[in-house]
């Protein structure tokens, strides 16, 4: 096949791996199945299993896929970033037409070295707050808490407006059940992070006018480490000088700019991402990739031993602050856990993917934004006024890719406790208005009841007499499923609150 060819089957393949990571994403749905793992690119990610298995010390036989990454890096360099990453492939299609060449004064390159090496120093030590900077659980968080999210709501918007139109009414019926009922959107999502979650991979996207493929290039931590294995690729970028005018065409069309006319117009293969474009424009085809036995040399952007110690002096400083911060002390009273995590160990497992939030049913799982400390930044927490522990699921647990939150069986996980009602006499209606109110009582799914019903005979503000059910939660049966809370029929605050236990 010629360049060309190569090339148009490249981004093929792209489009195709972008429709299965959508794909996969929505699998992460109650009740839909998928022909493969749900968490498949996670698995895929060597970044995330070497750093989960560092922080847990154990081993974790589903990311052990990873190593199939690293052998296709051996076998033809970071072809994983030009091929199949869908970061990149975004990246790609976002490209502006017109963009700066070369890269700017300094090793910038150096610094996805720098936070590859803080990222496994960090796992080390047991932390893995830089994994929200994995190119994968950008794009999944992302999706499940921004786009999702805003496509249900347009959605409902758009259905809201146009239902009124009787003629519109059943092909409104029938995108309505396609678009539910298949799948693509579900439930009333909704993410008290999902603007700043949209802002930061809107920040990713932007960069790329800064210089082509601009988070590829310099800061991508999954690229550093495919990049430094790709220094012994079989197949690489070969230029050959009695073919070459020198032209300069591979050059300019290179999106990681590392055609370097300099050197004979060769590529570093660890910044190499195999997307052919170099070949495909050269006119005299003086390019081609050929299989090489001989690894590449160190660049002056590549680790040194001066980068590792101070990596290593970065990792330990800012692991040593965020143990030393307040949040490290003692638990934020509304830092709820999903079932079973706070006994895991959360923090040194959770690799900040999302897909707990993307499957719980009522949105009650959340990314942290402070409750959990800077250190807990973008993990699980359940915030009952937004959505509750649903008592008949157990999916955030099924679907947790590094066990971070065990997969309890549902009988478990029912008694499971991950928080404690309480409730504010203040604002409850039948303590402070001596008016009936079972809402808490009737909705609470503890077979037994946590929450029980006291008749008594109370004074109220206009001085007549009457019995009323005075709600009373029996702490040794709550389990903290936050429905009580959710349910409460006040405005703003509920009367009802769940706290950490």
């Amino acid at each position: 096949m010629t360049a060309k060819t190569w090339r148009r089957a490249r981004q093929a393949v792209q489009i195709l791996a972008a429709v299965l990571f959508v794909y996969l994403l929505l699998g992460t749905r109650q009740g839909l199945p998928t022909f493969l793992p749900h968490d498949l690119f996670f698995r895929l990610d060597p970044l995330v299993g070497v750093a989960a298995m560092l922080a847990g010390r154990r081993w974790i036989a589903a990311l052990a896929l990873g190593l199939a990454t690293l052998a296709l890096a051996v076998l033809a360099g970071r072809a994983w970033c030009g091929w199949l990453c869908p970061l990149g492939a975004a990246l790609d299609w976002t490209r502006p037409r017109l963009s700066r060449e070369g890269d700017p004064r300094g090793n910038w390159r150096s610094a996805k070295h720098g936070l590859l090496l803080v990222i496994l120093f960090a796992a080390l030590l047991g932390n893995l707050t830089l994994l929200v900077l994995d190119p994968l659980t950008i794009l999944f968080r992302t999706m499940a808490a921004a786009v999702l999210p805003a496509v249900n709501a347009l959605l409902t918007a758009a259905e809201s407006a146009l239902y009124a139109i009787g003629p519109l009414q059943r092909p409104l019926e029938w995108v309505d059940r396609v678009l539910r009922g298949a799948g693509l959107v579900g439930g009333e999502p909704a993410f008290q992070q999902g603007v700043v979650l949209a802002l930061v991979f809107a920040g990713v996207l932007a960069l790329n006018a800064v210089r082509p493929r601009f988070w590829c290039r310099y800061l991508c931590p999954l690229g550093a480490l495919l990049g430094l294995v790709s220094k012994v690729s079989f197949l690489r970028h070969h230029a050959d000088a009695d073919a070459c005018v020198a032209c300069g065409k591979c050059a300019r069309a290179c999106p990681t700019g590392t055609v370097d006319p300099a050197r004979g117009y060769a590529a570093d293969p660890s910044e190499c991402t195999l997307c052919l474009d170099c070949a495909a424009v050269c006119p005299t085809n003086a390019v081609a990739f050929r299989w090489h036995l001989v690894p590449a040399g160190w660049r002056e952007y590549d680790p040194s031993r001066r980068q590792a110690l101070l990596s290593l002096g970065v990792a330990v400083a800012g692991v040593g602050l965020l143990r030393a911060a307040p949040a490290a002390r003692r638990d934020h009273p509304r830092l709820i856990r999903p079932p079973g995590a706070r006994e895991n160990g959360l923090l040194d497992k959770c690799i900040r993917c999302g897909e707990c939030m993307k499957v719980c049913p009522t949105s009650g799982l959340q990314p942290s934004l402070d409750v959990a400390g800077l250190e807990g930044l973008w993990t699980p927490v359940l915030v009952p006024r937004l959505g509750y522990c649903d008592y008949s699921c157990h999916s955030c647990g099924q679907a947790c890719p590094t066990g971070a939150i065990p997969p309890l069986s549902l009988d478990d996980k029912r008694r499971a406790v991950i928080g404690v009602a309480y409730i504010d006499e203040n604002r409850c209606i039948p303590w402070a208005d001596g008016a009936d109110c079972i809402v808490c009582e009737e909705m609470c799914p503890v077979p037994d009841k946590a929450i029980q019903l006291d008749v008594q005979t109370v004074a109220r503000p206009d001085g007549t007499v009457a019995e009323v059910r005075r709600p009373r939660v029996i702490r040794e049966r709550c389990i903290g499923c936050g429905i009580c809370e959710y349910k409460c029929p006040l405005n703003g605050e509920a009367a009802i609150r769940v706290y950490a236990p």
